[in-house]
């Protein structure tokens, strides 16, 4: 009920010099209680003017902040959508360029491969003539082989006893004679040793101490591929010495009549 006149009809009591709270205190404990309750109410309507605008604009403002708010929290949630599609097409498109990397590494490798087997390709082209040569001398060599083996069979099994001048009669004037009477293919330069045996075993025999003179050479050749056990003729002891170191591993006992 109190109002702005009546605030202003008790200005002129609040001017009095008397209207204080120690002088109602000396009349009487209620004047002072009354008076100090005039004095708040005025200083309460006051305040209240001023505070009651404030609390209308801080509910008003408060109404706007709710419904920011609930507008916050709907875009909000409109963002965690998008978002959630934006982390799917990221994880798509974090997989489309892992397999285009991918498929990028696999095309380089290809190409490399690619230019390796052209380069192969070029190389060997060269090889061509070289190979259609070959292949013709293996048809004549399996043509020829027939008399190759019978040649080196007779040498095993009768040239043993005799030296080298009498070997090479042996092969060169009676037994090609002999082939090309009954046209039995053979080569003409027909190399024994290389037919008969590989190089790496004849260098292993020389490092047992055979001699590396063709005549050693084939007489170790007969040694070791004759089917009938060899006979030595040996003055020096080569062939013994070499025996010995060959015949080593396998524990071979010398005995002396």
């Amino acid at each position: 009920t109190i109002n702005e006149e009546t605030v202003e009809l008790l200005q002129p009591y609040f001017s009095m010099e008397d209207y204080t709270l120690e002088h109602g205190k000396k009349v009487c404990g209620n004047v002072a209680g009354l008076l100090s309750w005039t004095q708040a109410m005025a200083i309460f309507y006051g305040v209240n003017r001023e505070v009651l605008p404030l609390k209308a604009n801080l509910a008003k403002q408060e109404g706007y902040l709710k419904i920011a708010n609930a507008e916050l929290a709907k875009a909000q949630e409109a963002l965690d959508e998008k978002q959630a599609e934006l982390d799917k097409v990221q994880a798509k498109f974090d997989a489309a360029m892992k397999e285009k990397m991918d498929l990028l590494n696999d095309a380089e490798t290809c190409r490399r491969k690619m230019q390796a087997a052209s380069a192969l390709i070029d190389g060997l082209s060269g090889e061509k003539v070289r190979w259609t040569q070959q292949s013709k001398e293996f048809k004549s060599r399996i043509t020829r082989l027939v008399g190759d083996v019978l040649l080196c069979t007779g040498f095993l099994s009768y040239c043993g006893p005799f030296n080298q001048n009498f070997r090479q009669i042996l092969l060169k004037d009676l037994w090609e004679a002999e082939m090309r009477a009954h046209k039995i293919p053979f080569s003409e330069n027909l190399n024994l040793i290389s037919m008969l045996v590989d190089p790496p075993t004849i260098s292993e025999w020389n490092l047992q101490g055979l001699p590396g003179d063709d005549l050693s050479i084939q007489n170790g050749i007969i040694v070791t591929k004759a089917t009938r056990y060899p006979l030595l003729v040996d003055p020096q002891t080569q062939g013994k010495s070499w025996i010995k170191k060959k015949e080593e591993e396998n524990e071979l006992q010398v005995s002396s009549v």
